[in-house]
């Protein structure tokens, strides 16, 4: 199952074009303040692509002390989880678990709806059912067409609210970082 996660958040981070991680170059993972990259605040799809293979690669274990996370066992196959060594606050409110998903960090939250956060957060719901909540609020988008290649790229930021069946009584919140090749 981690093998599968470690696949698809490597394989979230191999999109980014290598124009931006050659601008990202000089820019250290270990200085990734986590709230902020839940929140949505300051950082780029490249940073975040930095620290997944930081946090995905042979160094792993550097990148999770730096950060006070020790991987627990996650019943959903597209979610790593991690407990923090010290609380975390994020959207005014304090988690100790955090996942990791293909595209972005997010906070675990103990909170069984999601609705006031997601007002809070001014995040629309996409689909509003008993069993299912999800829905987002894009933060930026922009489509950059790189000269030499011909290839345009696409990247998008949005602020994500979230229920899944595998965490009940949890409201998870966080931020996608992508970008896609636009053709």
């Amino acid at each position: 199952m981690r093998t599968l996660l470690c696949v698809a958040t490597l394989g979230a981070a191999c999109l980014s074009p290598m124009v931006a991680i050659a601008e990202e170059s000089d820019f250290d993972p270990a200085t990734i303040d986590l709230a902020k990259l839940i929140e949505c605040r300051t950082y780029q799809p490249a940073q975040y692509n930095a620290l997944a293979f930081w946090i995905a690669g042979d160094d792993s274990r550097a990148a999770l002390t730096r950060f006070g996370l020790s991987e627990t066992e996650s019943a959903n196959p597209m979610l790593r989880i991690f407990t923090l060594k010290a609380p975390l606050t994020v959207f005014d409110r304090q988690t100790r678990q955090i996942a990791f998903a293909s595209s972005g960090p997010l906070a675990i939250l103990d909170e069984a709806d999601p609705h006031p956060l997601a007002k809070s957060l001014d995040v629309k719901a996409t689909v509003d059912t008993p069993s299912k909540f999800l829905g987002e609020r894009e933060i930026s988008a922009v489509s950059e067409r790189d000269d030499k290649t011909g290839m345009t790229f696409k990247t998008r930021v949005a602020l994500n609210v979230s229920t899944v069946a595998s965490h009940p009584g949890k409201t998870l919140a966080g931020c996608s970082y992508r970008i896609d090749l636009a053709g």
